[in-house]
């Protein structure tokens, strides 16, 4: 399926593995020319190598979503490399879970930081571009969790409640504009994001869950491809999926 992604440029934060490595590979192979962005270089230029290796179009820029001036340049490069934006694709994400009475309060900042601010520098990065062109397409990535709230998930559920909240905002205010907005809601999804738990006991625990159901990152990749090729006059604004053994 390459209609409607052929020839787009599509901006993904978060390259570097999991569900947007996924994307980039999978959208690269359809005619996209992807920007990769991340803070592990060596990761995202290898893919960009891989990429570009096998006659696809990609560009790799170190990328910390915290930083607003380092999402803004991965924007800008989009533009000095390809000469638009079609998709920007905010995918970086954290999920460190842990009880509200353990008080990791620094991981409470840093989820906040990347899951929330990052979506905005994101969107910030993109819309000035978008408005121009009068047309575009962001992508926000909540979760599940963005649509339940489970005990030891508190503040990462609280982070990806706001993407939906945000992304909402935006479908609204930029129908002016001809751009298109889309929140995707992953399940479990094999990803490095288990890495991010500090606390072991619940590391463990989750890992045990996702590794009995989870499925793989192509998933994903094919979910934003359905949105994305979507004729310019469909706007698909919010899709969530599941592990079909899922049941939370």
């Amino acid at each position: 399926m390459s209609q409607g992604i052929e020839n787009k440029v599509v901006v993904i934060t978060g390259a570097s593995s999991g569900l947007g490595e996924a994307t980039a590979r999978h959208l690269a192979e359809r005619g996209a020319s992807v920007v990769l962005g991340a803070r592990r270089t060596d990761r995202i230029a290898a893919l960009a190598g891989e990429l570009t290796a096998k006659g696809h179009k990609a560009k790799a820029v170190q990328t910390d979503v915290t930083d607003r001036h380092q999402v803004k340049d991965l924007g800008d490069t989009a533009i000095d490399t390809f000469g638009r934006i079609d998709v920007t694709l905010n995918n970086a994400g954290l999920m460190p879970l842990a009880p509200l009475e353990r008080l990791k309060i620094d991981e409470w900042d840093r989820m906040i930081d990347v899951n929330i601010k990052g979506v905005l520098y994101g969107i910030a990065a993109a819309l000035p571009h978008m408005k121009a062109q009068k047309s575009g397409h962001i992508i926000n990535i909540s979760s599940v969790y963005g649509h339940v709230v489970d005990p030891g998930a508190t503040v990462y559920c609280a982070t990806k409640f706001a993407v939906r909240a945000l992304s909402e905002g935006l479908r609204k205010e930029v129908k002016p504009y001809n751009i298109r907005t889309t929140i995707i809601s992953p399940g479990a999804v094999k990803t490095e994001l288990i890495e991010h738990i500090s606390e072991k006991d619940i590391q463990a625990g989750t890992q045990e869950f996702v590794s009995r159901i989870a499925i793989g990152a192509d998933t994903f990749a094919r979910t934003v491809a359905f949105a994305v090729s979507e004729p310019d006059d469909v706007d698909i604004n919010e899709i969530l999926f599941r592990p079909t053994a899922q049941p939370v």
